[in-house]
């Protein structure tokens, strides 16, 4: 049943590409004529960004409800998208268009209220490790998915990685409601990366992004009202607006645009790879800016990471044509 419904998403007619995707000629121009290097270390830089982030969600959780916080990131980004991209929204508006950025934003709507409900009962830590578990689960989805190929190299990879993340982030192992709940929100954050390797590769990724935002904003915002105490005026302060700012701009309007278009020009398991690299970053700030003790813990953790980005990028090829083996 579900691929019957991706193959009528996929037949469904898109209008005409958008006048400014075209260079002279009419050839195609902009992201795609990038390279995948370029995309990585965009995506490498933005998982960098929102681990910087935890400690900022953790602190504004503790301020507004989890809703209201989500809706405050959301819709302020697609006012920014619909502002910067209203030219190819007009041009690619259209049922294929809005299913897809819709349903990207359902699965967001899911995997952003399920993370920050569970960070709300657990550490920032544990949040940060059970959340980098998409790593182990976007291969598989893309596979579903995509077919994309499923190798032992970016399984392998992969669980070094939560291995290293681990040991980074994990500051014990006991398991209570909020953990199950955070990794409810990592499979959604799985399923959603999937879906935009697949369709960002085929449409306007700009596009479905601005439907992404703006979907998963009007959910959390159903989701507040009804529902939640809304956040007092006093809390406004010019500070928290700038935290606000950060989080709707920064992470969100510009970190997940990157996301959704760096997946669209790698694959799948390698720009979730990359992208996992938040749970210790996350960790790598706490010691720089807040004091936290480098042990010798997350030295391992650290190598273990560094380790599965070599194997997803390399497979070790470089061993295998080693001087000796050439002898």
């Amino acid at each position: 049943m579900a691929h019957h419904a991706v193959i009528e998403i996929e037949n469904m007619p898109d209008s005409p590409v958008a006048r400014e995707d075209l260079g002279a000629g009419g050839a195609s121009r902009g992201a795609g004529a990038r390279s995948p290097l370029f995309w990585k270390v965009l995506l490498l830089s933005i998982a960098v960004i929102w681990g910087y982030s935890f400690t900022t969600m953790k602190d504004a959780l503790d301020t507004i409800p989890v809703f209201e916080l989500l809706y405050i990131r959301f819709l302020p980004a697609s006012l920014v998208m619909l502002a910067v991209f209203h030219k190819r929204i007009v041009a690619h508006f259209n049922a294929r268009n809005l299913i897809v950025g819709l349903g990207m934003g359902v699965l967001m709507w899911g995997a952003y209220g399920l993370q920050t409900i569970g960070l709300a009962q657990t550490t920032a830590g544990k949040s940060a490790f059970l959340t980098g578990t998409y790593c182990i689960l976007v291969p598989f989805a893309s596979y579903v998915l995509s077919g994309e190929k499923l190798t032992r190299y970016n399984l392998g990879a992969a669980l070094l990685c939560l291995a290293g993340i681990g040991l980074v982030a994990l500051d014990s192992v006991e398991f209570n409601v909020g953990d199950v709940i955070t990794l409810g929100g990592a499979v959604f954050f799985a399923i959603q990366m999937a879906v935009a390797a697949k369709y960002g590769r085929k449409m306007d990724i700009n596009v479905i992004t601005f439907w992404m935002f703006a979907g998963n904003g009007v959910l959390c915002l159903i989701s507040s009202l009804p529902f939640e105490t809304q956040a007092p005026l006093s809390v406004w302060t010019p500070s928290f607006i700038g935290v606000m700012a950060f989080l709707s701009v920064g992470c969100t309007c510009v970190g997940l645009l990157i996301q959704n278009v760096g997946l669209a020009h790698v694959p799948a398991s390698t720009g979730s790879l990359l992208l996992s690299m938040e749970s210790p970053s996350g960790v790598l700030f706490s010691v720089l800016l807040m004091g936290e003790v480098l042990t010798s813990r997350l030295l391992a953790g650290f190598a273990l990471i560094f380790l599965s980005i070599i194997l997803s990028e390399t497979h070790f090829g470089f061993l295998r044509n080693s001087p000796l083996d050439q002898r």
